[in-house]
């Protein structure tokens, strides 16, 4: 067993008698690959920082739930989803259509051609994911980023299968329209 996974295993079974010592270093072991799934799903830093803090607060209270089965750092990052979507259902600020005959799909349309985004980095992939709606930026990011189904995300957020598929083609078309703005304002 490596050092780091020592001192993680330690830490943990610290955590679960409450350790204030092996919960701060939890919290600075996970924290920026935990924000990072943070800010996929909020608007900025700041509700992101909080997702997290709430998160973590989830974490430090069932730690004694995980049973060493698995990937520590996967047990939390589901929790921190989970956050995530929690905080967007609390603060759903538009109305979920259940209009199917949206959706389309454009995964055929002109996707094979790469060059066109030439210049674009993660983060203005990230920047331009940020500029979604509350319920376009979850769908998004659980489909794409997490792997779930459209039955998962259903499930997850309350609305039809169609509604997901129909979020999911409106968020990656947003995405593609605000990084081709960028691509033409940089030219």
């Amino acid at each position: 067993m490596k050092s780091s996974e020592r001192d993680l295993k330690e830490w943990i079974d610290g955590c679960k008698n409450n350790d204030r010592f092996c919960q701060r270093k939890i919290y600075e072991y996970l924290y920026s690959p935990m924000m990072i799934v943070c800010l996929r799903y909020a608007e900025d830093k700041q509700e992101a920082s909080d997702i997290l803090q709430d998160a973590f607060l989830k974490v430090f209270d069932k730690v004694r739930l995980y049973n060493d089965e698995g990937s520590f750092e996967g047990w939390v990052r589901r929790i921190v989803v989970n956050s995530s979507i929690d905080a967007i259902r609390k603060k759903k600020k538009e109305i979920l259509s259940d209009d199917t005959s949206i959706y389309q799909n454009h995964e055929s349309e002109d996707d094979d051609d790469t060059s066109a985004y030439e210049g674009i980095g993660v983060n203005d992939v990230v920047t331009a994911m940020q500029k979604l709606s509350p319920v376009y930026q979850a769908v998004f990011n659980m489909y794409v980023m997490d792997g779930m189904t459209h039955q998962e995300i259903a499930n997850e957020l309350n609305i039809s299968v169609g509604t997901s598929k129909s979020n999911l083609s409106k968020a990656r078309q947003k995405i593609k329209n605000i990084l081709i703005d960028k691509l033409h304002s940089n030219e």
